[in-house]
């Protein structure tokens, strides 16, 4: 577990967020959103289901559009981006999704193979299977390169995500609510290794959750979705250090000491 500490604030943004609005007809969910994601950091999104968490990081990557605001990722605005120039900037943000995204008929191998050739495809047979072999001893599941994801548990399957997210080396992970529907042991193994990811790779990330123990974890530092607005931030205890009724009830229900 991470020592609860004091923000420290990096050298340089990554993801830099501004004034952001995003709705859907009637329903406004962001509401005016500023954000920085810097350089080597374990950044934790905190809010109740529903709050506008994964609409978040989709805009970040440009599946959703927002409807007004400041959006740059690593020094590129995602304000009218060519698709190219978008598709090129992806490639620099991995993106762990919640459930996985693993292609049922292939094997973990193949699973990791796919991405990484279709983007690199003057690889060699020995380049392939080096970084194959890398991402899977980084989630310490190399036995399981001949598996198929239905022979895996949900944890094994969240960490054959990672480790496909990883094999193309990306600059910024964005998690996507990573220990959700597991077990609380393998919820630790699943945070340990979103740690080790930051440490071995020299990752940015943003962690999506609504598990305190989660946030608790691997933050860095914690922001909290309110109101469709980032109203608290800081270390854990900063933000749990309040009679807020929109925030106690929340730590009192999810969190055990």
């Amino acid at each position: 577990m991470k020592k609860v500490k004091e923000f420290i604030k990096y050298d340089e943004p990554v993801i830099t967020i501004r004034d952001l609005y995003k709705s859907f007809g009637d329903l406004h969910i962001l509401r005016g959103v500023n954000l920085d994601l810097y350089q080597g950091e374990n950044l934790v999104v905190l809010g109740r289901s529903g709050t506008g968490k994964s609409v978040l990081i989709k805009i970040i990557v440009g599946l959703l559009q927002a409807d007004s605001g400041l959006v740059e990722v690593l020094g590129h605005s995602l304000k009218d981006i060519p698709v190219k120039d978008l598709q090129a900037l992806r490639l620099k943000v991995g993106f762990s999704f919640q459930s996985s995204a693993l292609y049922d008929s292939m094997t973990v191998r193949e699973n990791l193979e796919f991405p990484l050739v279709r983007v690199n495809r003057h690889l060699t047979r020995k380049e392939i299977n080096t970084a194959v072999t890398t991402v899977l001893e980084a989630v310490d599941l190399l036995q399981s390169i001949d598996q198929m994801p239905s022979e895996l548990s949900g944890g094994q399957r969240k960490r054959i995500g990672i480790a496909r997210t990883l094999i193309l080396q990306p600059q910024i992970m964005l998690y996507d609510e990573p220990t959700a529907g597991l077990d609380p042991i393998t919820c630790i193994e699943i945070n340990k290794l979103i740690n080790e990811v930051q440490d071995r790779f020299k990752t940015s990330s943003i962690i999506i959750t609504h598990d305190l123990a989660c946030a608790k974890s691997v933050g860095d530092r914690i922001v909290m979705l309110l109101d469709g607005t980032f109203e608290r931030q800081g270390n854990f205890n900063d933000i749990f250090d309040t009679d807020d009724p929109r925030v106690k009830p929340f730590r009192d229900y999810n969190f055990i000491e």
